[in-house]
C-alpha cells in the first residue's frame, strides 16, 4: 500500500493503528477552526493525518492564503497548505468528524455537514456540556457517535494564527459502552503522533460529567458575577455559592448514574484555588463581547437534567434566569440606549 492510500477500503469498525502504520491516511474533518479546533487540528495534521477545516470569515481567508499556525506553546506548529472551506461539500467525506463549534451553532452545523458524513464516519463532539451528544444522536445513528472532552488554553490571536496561552492540552474520548474499539485506538494513534496528550477512556460518560461540574461552576459564577475567579474564591459568600453550584451538578450527575465521588465538588473547588486569580470563563468573555451565551446548555442544562431525575437545582436555575436576557447576545440594552440618548442631548 502506498502512502497516498486512505481509509476508503476499510470500515470504521476495522480501522487500527497497524493499518495506519502501513500507509493509510486518516481523514479528519475539524468543524470549527477557532482556539480549540485550530489547535488540535493543526496538531493532528502535523502528525500526518489528512485534516480539513470548516471555517469562515477572515480566519478562513487567512488559513487558505497562509496556512494555519499555532504560536505560544513549547514549539511553533505550522501547517501549509490547509484544506479549508465554509462549504462542507467542498471537503468530502471524512473518517472522523470532530465538532468544536459553539453549542448554539450545533443544530445548524449538524445539518450542514451531511456531505461530510458517510455510513462509516465517526462523529465526536468536543463541545461543552452533557446535552451535546443528544443532538448528535438525533441527527445521526448512535453507532456513529463516540464521546469526547477536551482541555486547552488557546485563542485566535489573529486570522490564521492560534495562540496557546497555557500549557494544558488534552483530549479524552471513547465509546459510550466502554469498549476499546479499533476506531478509538486509531484516533488515539493519530493524536499521539501529532503530540497531543490524548487518552482513551473506558468511561467517557463520567469524564464528560466531571468536566461539566467545574465548567458549570466556573462559567456560571464568573458570568453572573461579572468577575474573574480570584475575587469569587476569596469572598466567603461567593466561594460558598461556587461550591454549592458544583454540588448541584454532582447530585444531578449521580442521579443519572455517573458515579462521581461524594466530595468531587470540593475537589474541584481546590482546583479553582490553584488557578490564576485573573482566570475567567469563555462564557464571561462572550458576555463582555455581547456574543451569544451557552447558558442553556451549561447551568440551564443542569436544570433540565435535574428536572428529568427529580433533583432540585435552585442555584443553577438562578444563574440561568439571571443570564437569560443575554443568551442570544446583547443588542443595546435599555440602559445603554438611555445613556446614548442622554449623551446626544
Amino acid at each position: 500500500m502506498t502512502p497516498e492510500q486512505r481509509l476508503d477500503s476499510v470500515s470504521s469498525s476495522t480501522i487500527s493503528p497497524f493499518l495506519i502504520s502501513q500507509g493509510l491516511t486518516m481523514r479528519i474533518a475539524m468543524i470549527g477552526a477557532g482556539g480549540f479546533g485550530g489547535y488540535f487540528g493543526a496538531r493532528l495534521a502535523q502528525g500526518g493525518a489528512d485534516v480539513c477545516f470548516l471555517a469562515r470569515g477572515s480566519h478562513l481567508a487567512a488559513i487558505r492564503a497562509n496556512g494555519l499556525v499555532v504560536e505560544g506553546g513549547p514549539e511553533k506548529v505550522s501547517v501549509n497548505p490547509v484544506r479549508a472551506s465554509d462549504n462542507p461539500a467542498d471537503l468530502g467525506v471524512a473518517d472522523f468528524v470532530l465538532l468544536a463549534v459553539k453549542l448554539w451553532d450545533t443544530e445548524t452545523v449538524l445539518e450542514q455537514i451531511k456531505p461530510m458524513v458517510g455510513p462509516d464516519t465517526t462523529l465526536i463532539s468536543f463541545q461543552n456540556g452533557v446535552l451535546k451528544d443528544n443532538a448528535l444522536r438525533n441527527a445521526y445513528g448512535p453507532t456513529q457517535i463516540m464521546g469526547g472532552v477536551g482541555y486547552v488554553a488557546t485563542t485566535i490571536d489573529r486570522p490564521g494564527v492560534i495562540r496557546q496561552t497555557g500549557p494544558m492540552q488534552r483530549l479524552i474520548f471513547g465509546e459510550f459502552d466502554g469498549r476499546r474499539s479499533t476506531r478509538a485506538e486509531a484516533l488515539l494513534h493519530a493524536c499521539l503522533k501529532g503530540g497531543i496528550n490524548a487518552e482513551l477512556s473506558t468511561n467517557i460518560v463520567r469524564e464528560i460529567w466531571e468536566k461539566y461540574v467545574f465548567l458549570v461552576g466556573l462559567s456560571g459564577t464568573t458570568t453572573a458575577m461579572r468577575s474573574a475567579i480570584g475575587p469569587i474564591r476569596e469572598n466567603r459568600q461567593t466561594r460558598a455559592f461556587l461550591l454549592d453550584v458544583m454540588r448541584e451538578v454532582v447530585a444531578v450527575a449521580n442521579a443519572h448514574g455517573a458515579k462521581l465521588q461524594a466530595d468531587y465538588a470540593e475537589r474541584r473547588l481546590a482546583l479553582a484555588d490553584d488557578m490564576a486569580p485573573d482566570m475567567t470563563s469563555s462564557m464571561h468573555h462572550d458576555l463582555q463581547r455581547s456574543r451569544p451565551l451557552e447558558i442553556r446548555w451549561l447551568s440551564g442544562g443542569v436544570v433540565q437534567l435535574g428536572s428529568a431525575v427529580g433533583v432540585a437545582t435552585p442555584l443553577n436555575r438562578a444563574i440561568a434566569d439571571v443570564l437569560a436576557l443575554h443568551e442570544a447576545g446583547a443588542p443595546a440594552t435599555l440602559e445603554t440606549r438611555a445613556m446614548e440618548s442622554a449623551g446626544a442631548t
